[in-house]
């Protein structure tokens, strides 16, 4: 009798720990949901969502008054088949970062989203709100000397927190903590 209750603690235990181990495997980060682009009159724009789950420990730091950054990031490949799609040849012809802060004013209970590329502001009174606003690429412009041939083109899109632009203090425990660690994968938009 002993054996077999000593073989279904351990039974539990592994249990435990696998399911443990599967939740830190499923991490929150962030995803880019339906890129695509789209051609108006001679040029194209790009459309997606990009989805912000963010952790307990990033909303304590913003509601603490730390300013968060979000970086957008879009790259332009061209690719050259080598060896069928097996291996192919990738040259990155334009690429763009853009930052987007989002602040909490606890006087006025508002969520405030910069885009500190334009210092276009705009108030939320609730943090989803913000995040959605933040997660809407709506028609953003591609660079139109890039997108005259568009057969080998390839637009890859990611998101995360710019972990320099916290407070100094703060950044060394976040560069190591899977807290902050939120980058996208890239993500390959889909073109017309």
């Amino acid at each position: 009798m002993p054996a077999c209750s000593a073989a279904k603690h351990w039974l539990r235990l592994t249990a435990v720990l696998l399911l443990g181990f599967s939740s830190l495997a499923h991490a929150t980060i962030f995803s880019v949901n339906n890129p695509r682009v789209h051609q108006i009159g001679n040029g194209y724009v790009l459309s997606a969502q990009i989805d912000y789950p963010l952790t307990p420990r990033v909303i304590e730091a913003l509601h603490n008054g730390v300013p968060i950054t979000f970086f957008q990031e879009l790259k332009l490949v061209e690719s050259f088949p080598i060896l069928g799609r097996f291996w192919q040849w990738e040259t990155t012809l334009w690429q763009t970062r853009l930052h987007y802060e989002l602040r909490y004013h606890a006087l006025s209970e508002q969520y405030v989203l910069i885009a500190l590329e334009t210092d276009d502001q705009q108030n939320f009174p609730h943090l989803e709100g913000a995040l959605q606003a933040l997660g809407r690429i709506q028609d953003l412009s591609l660079p139109p000397e890039f997108t005259q041939q568009t057969d080998d083109l390839l637009l890859l899109i990611r998101s995360g927190l710019d972990l320099s632009a916290l407070p100094t203090p703060m950044r060394p425990g976040a560069m190591i903590s899977s807290k902050w660690q939120l980058t996208s994968p890239w993500v390959r938009a889909v073109w017309p």
